[in-house]
């Protein structure tokens, strides 16, 4: 037990080092880390479980400061823990270039901190789908191996924001009570007073999501243990709404919005420590305190080393599986199902949809890959992303391995990328290539942390027909694109999708994207090879040494610039085909390499139903485009095709019509 002198000292060293470091930054949010120093210290002084020392230790507690901005709260923590990593040279480096201490909190810069919490709500979406993973992993290895909490801090405008209520939404149907909200209801946004824009009844809604509540006062430490405690013991996720002062201390700047986003100020500090009775001069910490943080650290060290004890007398195999999945090292059985099923289809030249290809090679897949873990957006049934080895998750049975998100795609997202931190699992969710965009921000996480989680993304062009314009993508392949570390992958056939997939499982340190038809296409790839030509990003599907014509395609595509080169062929024209994959693992390989595909015939054509966006890369600012200038429209696929120009006749006319220009 902490005497409440100590507590509010310990508190105090949170607070002065936040104060002082975004003083020194000029820049940076004081006020969460000052008014959130009391339920920070409870938590981590009594509670969470975690050894700075093995801060990657499988069964620890995770916390997730989802109000990334308050983000001196975690830094000081991590220094008075002593993790390693954040030095107090680096609290006074806070904000600075090459410190790990960033502006919000970036996994990977240090230790400690579990997930990129910038966009708020992402956090709290992050921990829902940790709180999934820990839940499932505990059905498959047990809880000697897997029983830990996630713990969350996050402030109104996490709550605010849309993605809170597809998380906690999910969060409650699945009855993840290891999961334990602390909301830092301090009243206040950056505008002024959260009473401006809100006036939601926080806990009504959480219990109407089925949400175990508590309200306490967020400055009280034993209301703080009493909450934790009677959190770690519901049957459901909690809520605990712990009453705070923003900027707490701050004698003319506490509880307002000027202590949220702005250093303090001289003045303002040198009242605050009279306030609080801190005589310390700036980054001081007193030695007793220091080592009562310090002290605080080794806490968990014994129930680590009873967890490894445990892990070590394990049944063989079952340790073995449990350390390669946590390292995300992958099964030695999935190159060798990869080959033998390319050889099926080079045998049996399926045409059918990649989507559904895409279900074939899942089927494969999730036969040898056992941490793969599904799931859809609700469109199970158009995705093809559920197999025979893939039952579902329900509230009382986690040991299926596919998740119905339902109609959340930003809550599944961020979900996902949970999932995927925590460890253990490959999560991989279905919709609309459309609805990437509800998606797009926790992508791009995804893509900033250079974590593997894959979105399988159907209904990938005009091709999906009769829904129209709203439901057709259009400019969604270049803002994909677009996002750096993202792999966007859109394959011609199965043997294509089967290669995609592969990468994008093998791709252990950045996200991936598979864009997939709702319409048939054949097998184009009629020829087995081992090698994976996918990897090449793009690759000579038909070779001319001579070409006087190249056709670059991708995806449902490739079949119309077949065609093309059949008839470009008949008049004479020696015509290559390029298959484009994958953009990004192009531009990775050798300069002589993209040379030669890119190559240098008369006449460059590209073919996507998409935006021209991206492709001069291939074919120059002067080279043709078969493609959209605008949105879709609502009829059958081949007439729109038809309508939009997007086949074979209108490519061979412009490669004509440029070939007789040059003459």
């Amino acid at each position: 037990m902490i005497s409440r002198e100590k507590h509010d000292r310990m508190a105090n060293a949170i607070r002065f080092l936040s104060i002082d470091a975004v003083e020194k930054a000029k820049s940076g949010h004081p006020g969460l880390p000052m008014g959130a120093a009391d339920v920070a210290t409870v938590l981590f002084s009594r509670y969470l479980t975690f050894d700075p020392k093995k801060p990657n230790w499988p069964d620890r507690d995770r916390f997730v400061l989802s109000a990334g901005h308050g983000s001196m709260l975690i830094y000081s923590l991590l220094y008075l823990l002593g993790y390693d990593d954040i030095s107090l040279e680096d609290i006074k480096n806070f904000r600075q270039l090459g410190s790990p201490t960033a502006g919000h909190p970036e996994y990977g810069h240090a230790a400690g901190i579990e997930t990129t919490t910038g966009p708020l709500g992402q956090g709290l979406g992050n921990a829902v789908g940790m709180a999934i993973a820990e839940h499932k992993l505990a059905n498959e290895f047990g809880s000697d191996l897997v029983d830990h909490h996630t713990y969350v801090l996050a402030g109104d405008g996490c709550l605010m924001e849309g993605i809170s209520q597809e998380a906690i939404s999910l969060a409650g149907h699945l009855k993840l009570n290891k999961l334990i909200v602390f909301w830092d209801n301090n009243s206040i946004s950056i505008d002024g007073p959260v009473s401006l824009t809100d006036s939601t009844d926080q806990l009504a809604r959480f219990a109407a999501s089925g949400w175990n509540t508590l309200d306490i006062d967020g400055h009280d430490p034993e209301a703080i243990a009493q909450a934790i405690e009677a959190a770690q013991k519901s049957d459901r996720p909690t809520l605990i709404a712990a009453k705070t002062v923003i900027g707490f201390g701050a004698p003319n700047k506490a509880g307002t919005s000027g202590a949220h986003g702005s250093p303090l100020g001289d003045k303002e500090i040198a009242g605050t420590r009279k306030a609080l009775g801190w005589d310390e001069e700036p980054f001081v910490v007193p030695s007793d305190i220091l080592d009562a943080w310090r002290l605080a650290g080794l806490r968990s060290v014994k129930d680590r080393k009873a967890w490894e004890a445990r892990l070590a007398d394990t049944n063989n195999d079952v340790r073995m599986a449990f350390e390669r999945r946590m390292s995300g090292e992958l099964p030695g059985e999935l190159q060798p199902a990869i080959t033998a099923y390319k050889k099926k289809l080079a045998d049996d030249l399926p045409t059918v949809a990649t989507r559904k290809a895409s279900e074939m090679a899942l089927e494969v897949i999730n036969g040898v890959v056992p941490e793969t873990l599904g799931g859809s957006a609700d469109l199970t049934g158009s995705n093809n992303t559920r197999t025979s080895q893939t039952k579902a998750i329900t509230p009382d049975d986690f040991s299926g391995r596919y998740i119905h998100y339902g109609i959340r795609e930003h809550g599944m997202a961020a979900m996902m990328n949970g999932i995927a931190l925590h460890g253990g699992l490959i999560p991989y969710s279905g919709g609309f290539l459309i609805f990437s965009d509800y998606c797009r921000p926790s992508i791009r996480l995804a893509a900033l942390m250079g974590i593997r989680v894959i979105h399988v993304l159907t209904h990938d062009s005009i091709g999906l027909g009769e829904d129209g314009p709203t439901h057709q993508p259009v400019e969604q392949m270049a803002a994909l694109r677009a996002i750096p570390n993202l792999l966007m992958f859109r394959p011609a056939d199965t043997v294509e999708t089967a290669e995609c997939w592969q990468i994008a499982l093998e791709s252990a340190n950045r996200p991936s994207g598979i864009a997939l038809t709702r319409q048939n296409l054949p097998t184009v790839r009629t020829d087995f090879t081992e090698e994976n030509l996918c990897s090449y990003g793009a690759y000579d599907l038909v070779s001319a040494s001579d070409a006087e014509v190249t056709i670059f395609a991708t995806g449902s595509e490739i079949e119309i610039a077949l065609e093309a080169r059949q008839m470009l062929e008949a008049n004479g024209h020696a015509t290559r085909v390029v298959s484009v994959p994958c953009f990004e693992l192009f531009e990775e390989q050798s300069t002589e390499y993209k040379r030669a595909v890119i190559g240098d015939s008369k006449v460059k054509i590209a073919i996507e139903a998409g935006i021209r966006q991206g492709w001069d890369r291939f074919i120059g600012a002067d080279g043709l485009f078969i493609g959209m200038t605008g949105f879709g429209a609502s009829g059958p696929y081949k007439e729109l095709y038809e309508h939009f120009g997007i086949t074979a006749e209108a490519a061979v006319t412009a490669v004509e019509a440029r070939l007789h220009d040059e003459v």
